[in-house]
């Protein structure tokens, strides 16, 4: 069996969670090289996968000015930070796995996907509910025709109020300029996700959206810009952060390690860096600006019409509904149900059964999202066998701009023809 060598650049959340297949398969993957520029976790990374101390690096210039090291570069750096690393390693012939989004403009993804295609190099981008059993499950369904054509989708990203407070009101991905519009940063994995089950081309798309909740306007009165300065909500506060960062559930332990900048925080080191961090400010006064709510409407091809609905004001999780010509197929990820009621017999049917193994949360590796685009990408790679949830780069590219067309849609209250946008951008 082929080992693939692998270089790391960006240590943090997703780099490391896509590292835990080299401990379930070390016969697979081995880290040669990494760039983190954060010490604790480089060092961390370092002693679990055995790296050589003079292949650890602070910064992926350092990591990228050497010749080769590795058949893949994995490139899981905060949105703004992928293009320059993606295009250096595409030059010097890595193949790549690349965290969504691929970049935060239109112009950045076209580059990488053209430069990608030049090079002759693979980019796999991590869009990981292609590769989790539930959704390959949804998808060979609709394959199969059980459904009949599919006219109608339904789909709804429920951000959780949790997540939206953590990652998009207090943390990384709050602002646009920063980051990347709230739609691409959270439902590229979405547009990906219904592209390549409708398996059409999207043809149109408007959409709306405001930030109607987290900002200074809904502060309760008298309530200090900080929670550890004496705030009289802190027992009926949803986002109280001392008491929402003690709960203990894996989401939250997840939020924890981010908000601590550190792997294993303690609770005595989170509620000091509250006192001073981003993450314990009072979600009302904020300095974010993406929205909390976001409603797309789609046309793939001429007559197949869907809509997207993004929201914070949920638990959390995703909930789609396929209305077919013979019959409706309903599939609940968060709580592993998939149900079909036939219009023939009139009877709904179970076709799913739930892998306990895998937790659903983004703590929990998406469902078996992060493993199974790991094991993918070795076959991938290793032994140029594609599955059926692989993507090129150009197709991926193709489902990020339906996120730039109803960002744009959104601002200038359009409906905005894909042919026109495309057209327009190249």
């Amino acid at each position: 069996m082929k080992q693939l060598s692998l270089v790391l650049i960006g240590g943090g959340d997703r780099g490391s969670s896509y590292l835990k297949s080299l401990q379930i398969h070390p016969e697979r993957f081995r880290l040669v090289a990494l760039a983190e520029p954060v010490k604790e976790k480089r060092e961390y990374l370092r002693d679990l996968y055995q790296v050589q101390e003079n292949m650890c690096f602070e910064s992926y210039e350092k990591l990228l000015a050497l010749p080769k090291l590795a058949d893949v570069a994995m490139i899981c750096t905060q949105d703004k930070m992928h293009f320059i690393p993606a295009m250096k390693a595409i030059e010097k012939k890595y193949d790549l796995l690349l965290e969504k989004p691929i970049a935060p403009t239109p112009q950045e993804c076209f580059k990488i996907s053209k430069a990608a295609k030049n090079n002759g190099v693979k980019v796999l981008v991590c869009h990981v509910l292609r590769y989790t059993p539930f959704y390959k499950c949804v998808k060979n369904i609709i394959q199969s025709g059980k459904a009949g054509d599919i006219i109608n989708i339904t789909h709804t990203e429920g951000v959780g109020n949790v997540h939206m407070s953590h990652s998009f009101v207090r943390g990384n991905w709050r602002k646009t300029e920063e980051s990347a519009p709230m739609i691409l940063a959270k439902c590229c994995h979405d547009t990906d996700l219904l592209q390549w089950l409708i398996d059409e081309s999207c043809t149109k798309v408007q959409s709306f959206g405001s930030l109607s909740y987290f900002n200074e306007n809904n502060a309760p009165e008298g309530a200090p810009r900080h929670c550890t300065d004496g705030c009289p909500y802190k027992d009926s506060c949803y986002y109280y952060a001392p008491a929402l960062y003690r709960i203990d559930t894996a989401e939250v332990q997840h939020f924890r390690a981010i908000a601590a900048n550190k792997f294993n925080p303690s609770d005595d080191e989170i509620d000091e860096i509250l006192k001073t961090s981003p993450y314990g400010r009072c979600v009302y006064y904020c300095d974010n600006d993406v929205v909390d709510n976001q409603v797309v409407n789609m046309q793939f091809g001429a007559d197949k019409h869907i809509t997207l609905t993004m929201s914070a004001f949920n638990k959390g999780g995703r909930v789609t509904t396929f209305m077919g010509t013979k019959g409706e197929l309903r599939a609940d990820m968060e709580n592993q149900v998939l149900e079909f009621y036939d219009f023939k017999s009139r009877a709904t049917t179970q076709l799913y059964t739930p892998d306990d193994q895998f937790d659903q949360s983004i703590a929990g590796g998406h469902g078996g999202g992060d493993s199974g685009i790991m094991q993918d990408l070795y076959e991938y790679i290793a032994n140029n066998n594609p599955s059926g949830s692989i993507s090129d780069i150009s197709v991926s590219c193709l489902s990020h701009l339906i996120c730039f067309a109803a960002e744009e849609s959104r601002l200038n209250n359009t409906v905005v023809d894909m042919g026109e946008y495309v057209k327009n951008l190249c």
